[in-house]
């Protein structure tokens, strides 16, 4: 068997190689990709060196999708893809780093992730949210939120330790009946997270006290 070529580093048109990539589910070879516009692409080996990829796909119909560069669902769509993608990305350990990945159809092509978002109320007012924090980027994972909801989102599954256990916090807003709302609401005031989620609330008092 020949040795794989490392290919970090290299050119090829609009794309420079940063590392190795997954294999694809065939095992072919892929390489992870900055190209000069920005963007982050997955590339197989073969394509890079046969020269049948040579961007990230702005070559191809740039005309129809230069006006929406600097629009904000432009930008959320980048920013999704690079912090799944590129290790230099100050949030890549947030996201590529544990496996999170932005599905195919996204990753390849702006306008299917425009026709989505779209489809399913977008506005400048909401934010892109992952149902499933520990899932991938993709249609049936992910909605239009707006900041508050996200925020609980993301608070509903850090991991808290509380007398020497650790739990995330859904599991100890159970223990403690408190809603995670009601301990994000505490948290805005200045009140640490473990105080916020053990301190029972007057309601609570009066129902457990009799």
């Amino acid at each position: 068997m020949s040795k794989l070529k490392d290919l970090t580093g290299q050119k090829f048109g609009k794309l420079t190689v940063i590392e190795r990539a997954e294999n694809d589910r065939r095992g072919n070879t892929q390489w992870l990709c900055r190209c000069e516009c920005g963007n982050i692409k997955i590339v197989l080996g073969y394509q890079l060196t046969s020269g049948k990829t040579r961007s990230c796909g702005c070559l191809v119909g740039r005309a129809g999708i230069h006006h929406k560069t600097k629009t904000r669902l432009f930008n959320i769509w980048q920013n999704m893809k690079q912090r799944c993608n590129d290790v230099n990305s100050e949030n890549y350990k947030s996201y590529g780093a544990r496996g999170i990945r932005v599905c195919k159809e996204w990753q390849e092509k702006f306008e299917n992730f425009e026709n989505w978002a779209v489809a399913n109320s977008y506005n400048n007012n909401l934010t892109i949210d992952r149902i499933d924090v520990n899932d991938d980027y993709y249609p049936e994972n992910c909605r239009w939120v707006d900041m508050k909801t996200q925020q609980q989102n993301r608070t509903n599954n850090r991991l808290i330790t509380i007398n020497n256990e650790i739990k995330c916090l859904a599991e100890w807003c159970r223990i403690y009946h408190i809603s995670p709302n009601g301990v994000w609401v505490r948290t805005q005031k200045g009140i640490d997270i473990v105080t916020a989620i053990i301190t029972p609330s007057r309601l609570r008092r009066k129902r457990y006290n009799g």
